[in-house]
């Protein structure tokens, strides 16, 4: 597909000149999370998410809007490639309370091929900002939170540490690399099952310098400087008038 890389840019707040190194794929990984919210409410307010990287462009760059994995990382996965990066599709499984795994494709993560393999995510929302070395496994620190990549039996898990110390899994994703359209019946799953989690509340959330920034259709959730306030939200009116206050979204 064609991909405007100079509006791509914009929508993120990147002003340099890009090459395929590691700097810049730390950098606009930081700025895309600090910039595209993590968030689902064409699910709840009924416009089908397909899986289709101009759809994701127009939603996310032209739109102002954020989305959830399938969206924000495979336009993330466009962005890289064309820039010359070796990136491909991993299919991840999320981890459930209890404790289990989730299906096949319950969520995408992406691989990139420098001298080193890199696991780069902008669709998990609360996680490592930057890209997480995938042959280290030792504890990977980024803004003070700890993170480590520990081998299984099927396949590589992503463990972030709580502030409690306690550390817990992320996701298990396996090296398999995959097309956009693998992801499809999971898309259509978390869009439409009520088991799906993407279906039990509504989300909007985006990091920032110094915290994050949580909607849902019944808190505003302010984390600064490891402080968390929350606010109750009286009704759609506020929801709506939040929604563009912190994250610029207007819906129709």
């Amino acid at each position: 597909m064609f991909l405007n890389v100079k509006e791509y840019f914009k929508r993120i707040g990147y002003a340099k000149k890009p090459d395929a190194s590691l700097q810049t794929l730390r950098t606009i990984h930081r700025l895309h999370l600090l910039s595209v919210p993590f968030e689902n409410l064409d699910i709840h307010f009924g416009s089908p998410i397909y899986l289709n990287t101009e759809s994701f462009f127009n939603k996310i760059v032209k739109r102002n809007r954020g989305g959830f994995c399938y969206e924000l990382n495979g336009l993330f996965f466009e962005l890289l490639r064309s820039l010359g990066f070796n990136v491909q599709m991993l299919s991840a499984r999320v981890a459930s309370p209890d404790g289990s795994w989730g299906p096949d494709f319950d969520h995408m993560t992406l691989l990139v091929q420098l001298d080193e393999p890199w696991i780069a995510d902008v669709g998990f929302g609360d996680s490592f900002m930057e890209p997480l070395r995938l042959n280290e496994s030792s504890e990977q620190i980024q803004n003070g939170r700890g993170f480590k990549l520990v081998e299984g039996e099927d396949g590589s898990i992503i463990y972030q540490a709580e502030q409690n110390g306690v550390w817990s899994n992320q996701f298990l994703f396996n090296l398999q690399p995959h097309h956009l359209n693998d992801f499809s019946g999971m898309c259509h799953y978390q869009q439409t099952s009520p088991e799906s989690s993407f279906r039990k509340r509504v989300v909007c959330s985006v990091a920032t310098k110094n915290g994050r920034i949580t909607l849902t259709d019944q808190l505003l959730i302010v984390t600064k400087k490891g402080k968390r306030k929350e606010t109750k939200i009286s009704g759609e009116r506020q929801f709506h008038s939040l929604l563009k206050k912190h994250f610029g979204i207007v819906l129709s």
